[in-house]
Order: C-alpha cells, then structure tokens, then sequence
C-alpha cells in the first residue's frame, strides 16, 4: 500500500495562509482594474430639434415654436412630442447651456393649471419679464434648482409656452428670445 503524500501547510487553513491567498487575489484585481478602460465621459448622439419641430408642427397642425440662433455653446439634448400631465399633448425641446444648466421648452394647447403646475415643479408665481415680444410670467422653485418663464396665450389657437430648467433667469431669456414659429412645409 502507498502512504498518501504528506499534506502542503498551505491546506492547514490558517489565518496566515487566508492572508496570503486575499493578498494575492487583491493585487490580481488591482491589477485588472488598472489595465481595464473606463469612459471619462458619455456623450449622445446629436438630436435634431429643427428636422423633429417641422414634422411635429405638421402632424399637430399647432403653431409651436423652436429656438432659432441660439449663441455659441447650446446643445440640444432632448426632443419629443408625448401625452404629459393632464393627457396634454406637449412639445418638448431640451437644451443644456453653455455654463451646463438646463433648459426645455414646453408647449401645448388649452392646459389646465395642473399641467403649469407639473412643468414648473410646483414653483410659485414671483413676477413678470417681457421677453422676446411677450411677457412671461416667472416661477421660482425654492430648496429644488428649477426657474420657470411662463407665457399665456394672448389670442385664440395660441400654445401656452414654458421654458423651464436649471438655468438663470438670464439663460431662460436668452432661449425664450431665441424662440421662433416652426414652419409647416
């Protein structure tokens, strides 16, 4: 008969030994991480606010409007037309600033105040500015960073316009400045 082979002291599980083998797989994974590529950064891919508001103004036969001539550093991050608070119907426009604020347009036809309430977060009615032609009605979220330019319609078949966001007063009026009506052909 063979005797067995004597036993390694590396399978009498001491703590020395457990220390050993988490010290060699802890440099095994520090090494993985260290040689594995991480994103610094993720960007998306462009968003065409000027191809996507015509076939809207089209489909919704609305007079929305879209921002025209913005300065350097704008960049659009989001459109959409979708059924929102209230099953309104409301055209979307997002932005983020040069400064990396956000901002969005919102728009629909004959809303209740419910979906006002909903786009300016709640926010409190804190006095006017005339902007770009109109005159907008200003919303201040307080303990949440969101402002909000809020115009009403001034005549019939006119959208509500919200331009909301993370962004400065002077920002909003910047974008609500820039706003023009999206042609239908």
């Amino acid at each position: 008969m063979s005797t067995p082979a004597p036993r390694s002291s590396y399978a009498n599980g001491s703590a020395a030994n457990m220390l050993r083998s988490l010290l060699v797989v802890g440099v095994i994974v520090a090494a993985l991480i260290a040689i594995v590529p991480r994103v610094n950064s993720v960007s998306q891919p462009p968003v065409d606010v000027t191809d996507a508001s015509v076939e809207i103004a089209k489909e919704s036969g609305w007079p929305i409007d879209r921002p025209v001539g913005l300065p350097d550093g704008w960049k659009a991050t989001s459109v959409r037309y979708v059924r929102s608070t209230g099953g309104y119907m409301t055209w979307h426009a997002g932005y983020q600033s040069p400064t990396g604020n956000y901002v969005a347009l919102e728009q629909t036809k004959d809303p209740d105040a419910e979906w006002i309430a909903a786009q300016t977060n709640r926010a409190g009615v804190t006095g006017q500015l005339v902007v770009g032609g109109r005159t907008w009605k200003t919303y201040v979220r307080g303990g949440k960073v969101q402002n909000s330019l809020v115009a009403l319609p001034t005549a019939p078949g006119q959208l509500t316009t919200i331009v909301t966001g993370t962004g400065t007063f002077q920002e909003l009026s910047t974008f609500a400045a820039s706003l023009r009506p999206v042609p239908k052909s």
